[in-house]
């Protein structure tokens, strides 16, 4: 399959008039488009896109297949089956393969019906993005999301939850480190679940056997804390306390010095915040955000897709968010595969156009650096060498 388009965005460089040559699960050339044409045999299928720009195919770091993005995920999630869980979870994964994105981090589900359904992408018997799991997340009894079968009492039933996890396909581990809204009754947001020590144990379980580790903070004590236990990304990090925000700056340059990459996992409707929030407190945590956007910090893209009305065609929507805040639009495609694919381990396999790496194309029509929006008006999608047309 020879791919040709008006533009070429490899994660590297630019390049006008480009084409990518894919053979198939990878690709076996990318560069101009004489050069490439050159290496590509006659009989070649040749797609042309002469007013569109080729990208690599797009990264959601935080997504959750389990849930629908309905009023009530966690009910209508309690109330399904296990199978019919996972023909909706099929579902979602097509929907967000259809809209460009290429591989998907799920940072929790039930029973590692995501851990299953990435085994049936891979193998072909479903359509859908490269799937990193992380199957239970590890939360104490009664904890975040304690209803995802993840509960642990101590140092060994954690230790335990990751064997089991890595075993059933896990390629990350996921930790609540503080609370959250999605649990009703459960710690509140800001508040820590685990210590520095505690989370330690589950950095070195998870090291040990060459996964990541993703921990959701929104609180500022389970961010420091989590900093100290080494972990790889952390998710939301909207620096809570009882009562308000505190970005503590010690803790922010240790986030950078570590190279721990930060999914902020904004919803798709995140101009709906205010309404929510207030206006003055969404002010304060869009500030928060540009800030570590402004210091350095390693982010990347995530929707966390699957909560109340995060749906999973909304990534695009969610990268205007950055937008908003001034975040060159470079840095953000940046954050949604390169700097992705780093933070969920793929990196030598996805997130840039290059020979040897998957096949995971995106072509959209219009540039992308002149306009975000382009990334959604999706002309093609090849996820590891397979075409989807745009629907």
């Amino acid at each position: 399959m020879l791919i040709t388009a008006g533009r070429l965005l490899t994660g590297d460089a630019e390049i006008t008039d480009g084409a990518v040559l894919v053979q198939g699960k990878s690709i076996v050339a990318v560069g101009p488009r004489a050069q490439v044409e050159a290496q590509a045999d006659a009989a070649v299928e040749r797609l042309e896109f002469p007013d569109s720009t080729i990208v690599p195919g797009l990264i959601d770091a935080h997504v959750h297949l389990v849930f629908d993005a309905g009023a009530d995920p966690v009910a209508t999630m309690q109330e399904t089956s296990d199978e019919d869980l996972l023909a909706g979870m099929r579902k979602r994964a097509e929907q967000l393969l259809g809209t460009g994105v290429t591989t998907a981090r799920d940072l929790g589900d039930r029973g590692g019906l995501a851990l299953r359904l990435a085994h049936e992408i891979a193998e072909g018997r479903s359509s859908g993005p490269r799937i990193i799991g992380a199957g239970a997340p590890v939360t104490p009894v009664g904890g975040h999301c304690w209803f995802l079968g993840g509960e642990v009492s101590d140092a060994d039933g954690a230790r335990a939850l990751i064997q089991r996890n890595l075993a059933a396909g896990a390629r990350v581990v996921k930790v609540m480190a503080g609370g959250g809204g999605l649990t009703k009754g459960g710690a509140a947001s800001w508040q820590s679940q685990f210590g520095a020590e505690e989370l330690a144990v589950v950095v070195q379980e998870a090291h040990a056997a060459g996964a990541k580790v993703a921990a959701h903070a929104h609180g500022t004590q389970a961010i420091a804390d989590a900093v100290t236990a080494g972990v790889d990304s952390i998710e939301h990090c909207t620096w809570m306390t009882e009562d308000g925000f505190d970005l503590r700056r010690d803790v922010l340059d240790q986030i950078i010095e570590k190279g721990i990459h930060v999914c902020p996992a904004v919803s798709p409707h995140w101009q709906m915040l205010p309404r929510f929030f207030g206006e003055e407190k969404a002010k304060t945590m869009f500030d928060l955000v540009r800030q570590m956007a402004e210091a350095g910090v390693r982010l990347v893209a995530g929707t966390d897709a699957g909560v109340q009305r995060a749906t999973f065609d909304g990534l695009v929507q969610a990268l205007a968010f950055y937008e908003h805040l001034g975040v060159p639009r470079e840095r953000i495609l940046t954050m949604a595969t390169t700097e992705a694919a780093m933070a969920l381990g793929v990196d030598q396999e996805t997130g840039r156009l290059a020979p040897g790496y998957a096949a995971d194309v995106l072509v959209v029509s219009g540039n992308p650096l002149e306009d975000l929006s382009a990334l959604s008006r999706v002309e093609m999608v090849v996820a590891r060498g397979q075409r989807r047309e745009a629907s």
